[in-house]
């Protein structure tokens, strides 16, 4: 039999919100108003953006060599789960506890600083630390602020890498590595990111308009959200991971989407159940015209009576390394909540697209238990991760 692993309730902040009820408030009313056109990221025109709404905490100075935007955004989500941390390591002990987390950007934007500094004076700034921008440091930023002394470390396969960390975090857990794992993705904006997806004609100055005929591409969110996995029950549990690489193309999807749906099907089968058990699909839903048309054919093939679904970046933005847990948070809030995050767009579907069952207006699931939630990931390369949860049995 499967070890049985739960998710405890989630630390969450992004364009939202910071905290599980401004967040859930404005997810259920369909609110971008987080979504801002900024001047300062492309060398020429504006960018729409998901800037994290919220003050944010200082990182403390015995680790000021970490000290950068994404680890401030990882520190306000584990403040909102401040009692459950303090139990899991009471219970546990720091040498049984991990840290898994997903990002693609690190401190990057403190990068970006250190080289105009030096560009306008000759010298690095004073208080610049290339650990600060090292793609593995959210991890062990997060280890040395809790004196953890379990495994600790960083998954970056761009789109999927908060999605992934789950798989590894959950195999910490059965292979008795680890009692319990802080696992999550957290990603800051910065100037890298914006100008190379821009480059990639990939981005739109307009709100992302997923699933429309009218989309052209996405806007870049930036968030954190912070579970902790464990064996310990709880109202929610993990129960279906699939993971797949199509490796078509470095950019591009599968144009018939087939890896994505490989990670579908891979998820309800370590679920052990059915398409038509899955009450809301959480799409990756990019608003890019390869990605919407590819996994729009894959979702149509997997869940062919039909699925409530939506995608939700029109609120987040694409908060890219930090998507795939930032979006199962908002499916576990659906879950606490009993509602569905609504599709917001301009309601023309795209005729050349199969017609998915798109949230629109106030939806409730249609039944109170055994309620379960799909969250899909799709990234660079043909990496592919897909999540369920559910109400715990």
């Amino acid at each position: 039999m499967k070890q049985r692993t739960f998710l405890s309730a989630p630390g969450i902040i992004n364009a939202l919100g910071c905290g599980s009820d401004e967040v859930a408030r404005g997810l259920f009313a369909g609110d971008s108003g987080g979504m801002v056109l900024e001047e300062c990221w492309l060398p020429t025109g504006s960018a729409r953006v998901g800037r994290a709404r919220g003050a944010l905490p200082e990182v403390p100075a015995a680790l000021a060599d970490q000290a950068s935007r994404n680890n401030r955004l990882l520190l306000a989500a584990l403040a909102q789960i401040e009692t459950a941390v303090d139990t899991v390591l009471t219970r546990h002990g720091r040498s049984r506890v991990g840290v898994v987390l997903g990002t693609s950007t690190s401190g990057i934007a403190e990068g970006e600083a250190a080289i105009a500094a030096h560009r306008a004076t000759g010298a690095l700034p004073p208080g610049y630390h290339y650990a600060q921008q090292e793609i593995g440091a959210p991890a062990i930023f997060l280890a040395r602020h809790l004196g953890l002394r379990g495994p600790a470390y960083t998954v970056s396969t761009a789109c999927t890498s908060s999605a992934k960390a789950f798989a590894s975090a959950r195999n910490l857990i059965r292979h008795g590595l680890c009692d319990a794992v802080f696992v999550g993705g957290v990603d800051s904006l910065c100037r890298l990111t914006i100008n190379g997806f821009t480059a990639l004609e990939s981005t739109t100055a307009e709100l992302t308009n997923p699933m429309s005929r009218n989309r052209h591409g996405i806007n870049i969110g930036e968030g954190a959200a912070l579970f902790i996995l464990g064996r310990d029950e709880s109202a929610v549990e993990l129960l279906g991971i699939g993971e797949s690489s199509d490796a078509h193309h470095i950019s591009a999807p599968h144009p018939e989407g087939l890896g994505a749906e490989a990670a579908m099907r891979a998820a309800l089968d370590d679920a052990g159940v059915g398409a038509d058990a899955i009450d809301y699909l959480n799409l990756h839903a990019t608003a890019t015209p390869k990605n919407d048309d590819m996994e729009s054919r894959a979702v149509d093939r997997v869940f062919a009576g039909g699925v409530a679904a939506s995608g939700t970046k029109p609120l987040t933005g694409h908060t890219l390394g930090a998507a795939g847990a930032t979006e199962l948070a908002l499916c576990w809030l659906a879950l606490r909540d009993g509602r569905l995050p609504p599709h917001v767009w301009d309601g023309e579907p795209d005729p050349a697209l199969p017609r998915l069952d798109l949230v629109t207006g106030e939806r409730r699931f249609t039944k109170s238990q055994h309620r379960l939630c799909m969250s899909n990931s799709f990234a660079f390369g043909g990496s592919n991760a897909c999540l369920v949860i559910g109400d715990a049995q």
